[in-house]
C-alpha cells in the first residue's frame, strides 16, 4: 500500500499556483481519496483533493466536462504523484439545499446531451456484456490468494448472468448513450449561490446514461423499478431523449437499467477487493454487498 503523499502534493501545487503556504482542514478522507478545504494567507480558499489509483485521471475529465459546457468546479491545477492525483480546485462553498430529484434529472439532461470525448473508457454493449466474465475472472484471482472461498453461490450467479448477457444486453447503445457520470447521486450535485455544480468524475466513461438514472438513489436500499420509471419519466420531460423510456434487453428500460447498474457495481467491488483495496479484512463486507447485487441483477434482469 502507498502511504499517501498529500503533503508533497499540495506543496507541488501551491508552487504551480503561486502560493507559499496554506492550512488544510479535512472535508471527508477515505483510504482511496480525500477532501480538504484548504485556506491562503490572504483569506481565500480552494479544495484541495487527491486520491490513488484508479482514480487518477478526474482532472482531465474535469477539465474536458467544463471545455464542453458542463457545469463542474474550475482546475486550477492539478499534479500526479507515485500513482496518486492532487488537484486545487474552485471552493464552490456551502451548499444551498440538497438535491432533488428534479435537480438530478436536469443536470443528467445537460451532461447526457454533452458530445462525447475520446479520452473516456467505452462501455458499449460488447463491454457491457463482459461485465459477468470480468467478474468471474476476479473471483478467481480472489480464490488462488486463498479468500472468498465459501462463494460457490457467487460463482453459480455470475455463470448464470454470464449465459444471459448477451441477450439482456441488448440495447446498451440506445440513446442517450455518450457521458456517464457514474457516481450520480444527490451529494455529487452542489446547488449553490451561483447555480449548480457536478461533482466527482473519477469514474466517468461513454456509455449508457441510463445507469447514471440508475445510481441516483443509491444502492444502499433494495431497487425501486417504479420510481425509477418516475425519474426517467421526469427525465424525458426536462429535454432529455424519449428512447430513455424504450424497452432494451427484452426488459423494461428501468429493469435495464437497474440490473446492470449493479452489475457494473458488482464488477467493481470485486476488481476492487482482489485490485485496488485488496484486504482480506475487508471480504465480509464486499461478499455480502456482491450478494446482494447479485440476487438483485438476477431478479431484475429476469435471469
Amino acid at each position: 500500500m502507498t502511504t499517501n503523499p498529500s503533503a508533497e502534493l499540495l506543496d507541488n501545487l501551491l508552487t504551480v499556483a503561486g502560493h507559499a503556504t496554506a492550512v488544510r482542514e479535512e472535508v471527508r478522507v477515505w483510504s482511496m481519496s480525500g477532501v480538504e478545504r484548504v485556506t491562503f494567507p490572504d483569506g481565500t480558499t480552494a479544495i484541495f483533493k487527491y486520491a490513488r489509483k484508479p482514480f487518477d485521471s478526474e482532472d482531465q475529465a474535469l477539465r474536458l466536462a467544463h471545455t464542453l459546457g458542463v457545469p463542474v468546479p474550475e482546475v486550477h491545477a492539478s499534479a500526479v504523484l507515485d500513482g496518486w492525483l492532487g488537484m486545487l480546485m474552485e471552493d464552490l462553498g456551502p451548499s444551498l439545499r440538497e438535491a432533488d430529484d428534479l435537480d438530478g434529472v436536469a443536470a443528467a439532461v445537460v451532461l447526457h446531451g454533452t458530445r462525447t470525448a475520446p479520452p473516456l473508457p467505452v462501455l458499449d454493449q460488447e463491454r457491457l456484456r463482459t461485465l459477468p466474465t470480468r467478474a468471474l475472472e476476479h473471483l478467481e484471482r480472489l480464490r488462488k490468494a486463498d479468500r472468498w472461498q465459501e462463494a460457490d453461490d457467487v460463482e453459480d450467479a455470475l455463470d448464470r448472468i454470464a449465459q444471459a448477457a448477451e441477450a439482456r444486453s441488448a440495447g446498451a447503445t440506445l440513446e442517450p448513450f455518450g457521458w456517464v457520470h457514474s457516481e450520480f447521486h444527490p451529494t455529487s450535485l452542489h446547488i449553490g449561490e451561483r447555480g449548480w455544480r457536478l461533482l466527482d468524475f473519477a469514474r466517468a466513461f461513454t456509455g449508457p446514461g441510463l445507469l447514471d438514472l440508475a445510481s441516483w438513489h443509491g444502492t444502499i436500499e433494495p431497487p425501486h423499478p417504479v420510481r425509477l420509471r418516475v425519474l426517467l419519466e421526469q427525465y424525458v420531460t426536462a429535454g432529455g431523449t424519449p428512447d430513455a423510456l424504450a424497452p432494451r434487453g427484452g426488459l423494461t428500460a428501468e429493469n435495464w437499467a437497474l440490473g446492470w447498474h449493479r452489475m457494473w457495481a458488482v464488477e467493481w467491488f470485486m476488481e476492487q477487493s482482489i485490485r485496488w483495496i485488496n484486504d482480506p479484512a475487508t471480504d465480509p463486507a464486499y461478499l455480502k454487498a456482491v450478494r446482494r447485487h447479485l440476487t438483485d441483477v438476477l431478479h431484475l434482469l429476469e435471469i
